[in-house]
């Protein structure tokens, strides 16, 4: 059974992980968001120790992004025992490639003691999505974060299995103003 009383305002997609891995229902899940006329998202799954140009590469050549939709994302909350200047490195050189294809900045998705430990500097101009599950009114961080992921256990018509919830910090003209235009 759905959450109650909850409108679903808008959509975050897996597209792709590491260098050549594309979500098998991210095509479906995208049309979809549009046929329902949902604001949609489409995130990568980034893999520290592979080439951050190839990953930007396998996102951008799946993902097509026009007016209305989110920013692109990238999922970074795996270190696989690199060191802080390596990952900020590697971060960079995808957001910088998409960003240059997509000419907006991505959004970084992370967790709290992720991104403390790898992102408190240096990636300021960046959207933040934090993930954060332990409080009930807001995300226990200093950082300015534009989405809120508080809950992975939301239920939705049509899904089985649990998802992720979130909030956006803003309002609705806010939220207007955040899609590519």
């Amino acid at each position: 059974m759905a959450d109650k009383g909850i409108k679903i305002g808008f959509v975050f997609i897996k597209a792709t992980e590491g260098i050549s891995k594309v979500d098998e229902q991210f095509r479906r899940n995208w049309l979809e968001a549009d046929a329902q006329n949902i604001p949609k998202g489409a995130y990568h799954f980034f893999i520290v120790t592979r080439s951050a140009k190839k990953q930007a590469a396998n996102f951008i050549q799946m993902v097509n992004l026009r007016s209305g939709d989110m920013p692109p994302v990238l999922d970074v909350e795996k270190s696989f025992g690199v060191s802080v200047p390596e990952m900020q490195n590697a971060v960079k050189e995808w957001l910088h490639e998409v960003e240059r294809h997509y000419g907006v900045k991505p959004i970084i998705y992370t967790n709290i003691d992720f991104y403390e430990h790898y992102f408190q500097t240096g990636f300021e101009d960046y959207p933040l999505w934090i993930a954060h599950y332990l409080q009930p009114e807001k995300p226990r961080i200093e950082s300015k974060w534009i989405f809120w992921q508080h809950s992975e256990k939301g239920r939705v018509d049509g899904i089985k299995a649990p998802v992720d919830f979130n909030i956006f910090y803003g309002d609705s003209t806010d939220f207007r103003n955040f899609l590519i235009q």
